[in-house]
């Protein structure tokens, strides 16, 4: 197996990927690629417009420290594969945990049920398709000892503890996942990936006379337990204790209509949310989203512009090639104000005569995919964070956000900030508690009336669903000032 290097990164050669996904998800199971010809030959007999075969192998572990001990270690190993067939609009699926020769035909039998008429499919010579490289296709669960990551949750609760005396309790969790895909399609394309993800999370809590108040922090990635060094521990922790520690001084959150500026980094999924969904191209083929029809229109103020990138190296939310086997790209869905477009995956793609951008996702084998967000961010503006700030007479710096609900058709979203403060006369003040932010995912775009210079993005957390299906992606933005925003609050 060869590898390159390219600027100091180990790139693995395509064939090695596939060298994997051979040996892990079909050798095993007595199976060759050219035996795939034969379940092809099934489906297309019946005149489907696109089938594939989605193979995976999952392990996966978690560990959770609480009360000053680890209680609970789990392990997983699944795999399986999903056999889909496409006709027009309807969606033909079925999976089993059973990858064997015998099981692909009765699955690909199932899938036949949605036959149309039309001319029969000839089979395509199989062409294997590379991927971009950007990450190494390592097993992040042996990159540690059992032995050494208890001990590195220990750590981190002592590091916590060690910052304020008033830090009362400490939870964490460490998790980690080695997949394996092998992707195979009707027009005789394949693409395999292997994709590594860990991720750590804090929650601490605090107590001062007998209020109680908790913060959380954490990070994770496409490589292996060593990403979490001592000081990448040392920071989480002090972030929790700090966000925590900062709720305890917390007034109540007043409300009303008012300037908001929001953060960078995480705060931007309140952009995912209350806008990156409206921008996947499902719920904009079938009329559903509050952008459905409006590419080419302004749909946000000057200087906002929005992509989503899966491309970018060992971020959470970013993927070699999509569940289809299509390449990952960065996609502009938004550019100075002005909608240029969709999130896409082949079905929607094709039914609305646009190119595929590679956004398709799906949690398992077991699950369809569907046009999904990666790592969706706000491009930088022009403005230092610090004269943003000065420009608020009265308003509300949200740091941090908590838990939040949006309806994709209307666009109307409520947040929870976890972390936020008050603003007055171009200063921040107090903290304050208990603020949501109340409004509508398209009327806040055209709101934004300044873009910092500070793009960032979250430090790996983020899980999004949808339809019942979970998958990793990544948020980001600059800081915002947002004119008119109502926030909820407790005075």
């Amino acid at each position: 197996m060869t590898t390159s290097t390219l600027t100091g990164v180990l790139i693995p050669n395509p064939e090695m990927l596939f060298q994997t996904a051979h040996e892990t998800l079909l050798v095993p199971n007595q199976l060759e690629a050219s035996q795939l010809d034969g379940v092809f030959g099934r489906l297309m007999d019946h005149h489907v417009d696109y089938a594939d075969l989605y193979f995976q192998y999952t392990r996966s572990e978690g560990w959770s420290l609480e009360e000053g001990q680890v209680k609970s270690g789990s392990f997983n190993i699944e795999q399986g594969v999903g056999v889909r067939a496409v006709s027009g609009e309807k969606t033909a699926f079925a999976y089993s945990d059973d990858i064997s020769q015998p099981a692909l035909l009765a699955a690909a039998e199932a899938t036949r049920a949605i036959a149309r008429s039309g001319a029969v499919r000839k089979p395509h010579a199989v062409a294997r398709g590379g991927g971009h490289a950007l990450y190494q296709p390592l097993d992040p669960l042996t990159t540690l000892k059992d032995a050494e990551k208890v001990a590195l949750l220990e750590k981190l609760e002592r590091y916590a503890r060690a910052i304020d005396s008033r830090v009362t309790q400490v939870m964490a969790s460490l998790a980690s996942e080695y997949d394996v895909v092998l992707i195979a399609r009707s027009d005789g394309h394949q693409a395999a990936d292997v994709r590594p993800l860990v991720r750590l999370s804090l929650q601490v809590i605090t107590e001062q006379d007998g209020r109680r108040e908790q913060g959380s922090a954490g990070g994770g990635g496409r490589f292996g337990y060593d990403y979490f060094s001592d000081a990448m521990l040392k920071k989480y922790a002090e972030q929790a204790v700090h966000q925590a520690l900062t709720n305890l001084a917390a007034r109540p959150a007043p409300a009303g209509s008012m300037t908001v500026v929001l953060g960078a980094g995480w705060p931007g999924i309140l952009l995912h949310e209350a806008i990156g969904h409206g921008l996947e191209g499902d719920f904009n083929r079938k009329g559903s989203s509050a952008f459905a029809g409006r590419v080419g229109e302004r749909v946000a103020a000057t200087g906002v512009t929005v992509v989503d990138d899966g491309t970018l190296m060992n971020r959470r939310g970013s993927l070699n090639v999509d569940d289809e086997g299509n390449l990952t790209q960065c996609t502009t869905l938004i550019e100075n104000g002005v909608l240029k477009g969709y999130m896409q995956d082949t079905l929607n793609a094709r039914l609305m005569g646009v190119p595929i951008t590679g956004n398709a996702r799906r949690e398992s084998f077991a699950h369809i995919p569907m046009p999904r967000m990666t790592n969706t961010y706000m491009l930088n503006g022009d403005k230092d964070p610090e004269e943003i700030i000065a420009s608020v007479k009265h308003g509300l710096y949200a740091v941090n956000f908590g838990g939040g609900q949006v309806d994709i058709t209307s666009g109307k979203f409520v947040f929870s900030a976890a972390e936020a403060y008050m603003i007055e006369d171009g200063k921040i003040t107090y903290p304050v508690k208990g603020a949501t932010l109340i409004g509508n995912g398209p009327d806040v775009l055209t709101r934004v009336s300044m873009i910092g210079n500070d793009m960032a993005l979250d430090p790996g957390v983020g899980t999004c669903g949808k339809e019942g299906q979970s998958v990793p992606v990544g948020v980001g933005q600059p800081t915002l000032r947002i004119d008119g925003l109502t926030v909820g609050g407790t005075a």
